[in-house]
């Protein structure tokens, strides 16, 4: 048997841009959300919640695709009476999504929920209900997320800045509502103040942080379609967190929910606050590139798609940065003159025709895997069949 090959997995976490903003301690459901846990990703299903099967499944493709907590709009009581079902079948904590009616708070807590997300600025009297809700989120264990959003101020809030939802106004009205909670006795809060144009959403993030020490869940609300919400989402989350500021996320995509995990999932990895699992690096392509660059790393990644072996393969077109990007990896091809020389940690092992690339690579890739251990492995090992 061939000697295992050493991935150079680091024995100490990998270096972040910032400590984490030491922040006070929530569970929800059973994943913690705090500086004292790793950043989680959230979601939100699309499905109708009343049709309790269709929920069910769509958390069900959320959980495969990495999702931690998701949440569940209810906006009208068949929503809340399917909430207990959801609940108690779901994989992961699911959270209910309250507006406008008070009434739905308490459902969802006697449901059995793992948290609650309210957004004052458009439930009917909810600070004069504020302690009924501190008192049944507090005998039921549940935690609140106290949610502001910029489409939604409060109308007080909104009236005192002049008609705009102002990083200022968004900050005072979610620590108002928080502060109510305190009053009677209750923190377990978690609060967002989201915002659909990144830098105003940044610098509420930013003030909030500044001045409390309740969990924050980040989100650009309204992002967009998947490119350009995946773009605000990039850059607004990547510049609170590598601040250390941010304990949950959800990328608000106008996509298919999965997609919005794995934008999510992506976002951490790159800031090394995930675990990274399979990283595809491959370049631009350009003038120099003597292969098709774009089909080889295409054909890879759908090739090992479901791998989650923490492996980095680098996909290259030329001989300038190519055999470097090679060697660093933990497996890589430099292509160029209608072969590839296939690097394994460094080493170069083979060298194949172009039409063997994608094979290759793919075949090297499991075979890394299996000699390091690996339990599972997402996905099945199938022969490979390349078109050229």
């Amino acid at each position: 048997m061939a000697t295992p090959i050493g991935l150079g997995l680091p024995d100490a976490p990998p270096p972040t841009l910032a400590p984490r903003r030491v922040t006070r301690q929530l569970k929800v459901g059973d994943v913690g959300v705090g500086s004292d846990y790793p950043v989680s990703v959230q979601s939100m299903t699309t499905t109708q919640t009343h049709d309790i099967n269709s929920t069910l499944q769509q958390i069900a493709q959320l959980t495969t695709a990495g999702c931690d907590i998701v949440r569940v709009a209810v906006p009208k009581p068949a929503d809340a009476e399917a909430l207990e079902a959801i609940a108690k079948k779901s994989p992961i904590p699911v959270i209910a999504d309250i507006h406008f009616q008070p009434k739905y708070i308490f459902s969802a807590i006697d449901a059995g929920v793992a948290a609650v997300r309210v957004n004052p600025g458009n439930i009917k009297e909810f600070d004069g209900r504020v302690k009924e809700v501190a008192q049944a989120a507090g005998d039921a264990g549940v935690p609140i997320r106290i949610g502001v959003n910029g489409g939604s101020l409060d109308q007080r809030i909104l009236t005192k800045y002049n008609g705009k939802a102002t990083p200022e106004a968004l900050v005072e009205s979610a620590l108002w509502e928080a502060g109510l909670f305190e009053e009677h006795g209750f923190g377990d809060i978690a609060i967002s103040v989201k915002h659909s144009d990144p830098v105003l959403m940044v610098e509420a993030y930013r003030q909030l942080a500044a001045q409390c020490d309740y969990p924050l869940h980040l989100g650009v609300t309204e992002a967009g379609p998947k490119f350009m919400g995946t773009i605000k989402s990039s850059v607004a989350f990547g510049a609170l967190l590598s601040q250390g500021i941010g304990d949950t996320i959800r990328v608000s995509l106008s996509a298919d929910p999965v997609e919005e995990i794995k934008v999510g999932d992506q976002i951490l990895q790159s800031l090394n606050l995930r675990q990274r699992g399979l990283e595809i690096v491959s370049c631009p392509s350009c003038g120099r590139a003597q292969v098709d660059v774009y089909t080889l790393a295409e054909e890879v990644t759908a090739g090992l798609e479901g791998m989650e072996f923490p492996l980095r393969v680098a996909v290259m077109g030329c001989v300038v940065n190519g055999p470097g990007e090679a060697r660093d990896a933990d497996l890589g091809v430099a292509s160029g003159n209608g072969k590839g020389q296939i690097f394994v940690k460094g080493e170069v092992i083979k060298t194949v025709p172009e039409a063997k690339i994608v094979e290759t690579l793919i075949e090297e890739a499991y075979r890394i895997a299996e000699e390091q251990g690996l339990e599972e492995i997402q996905g099945t090992k199938a022969e490979v069949k390349v078109t050229r």
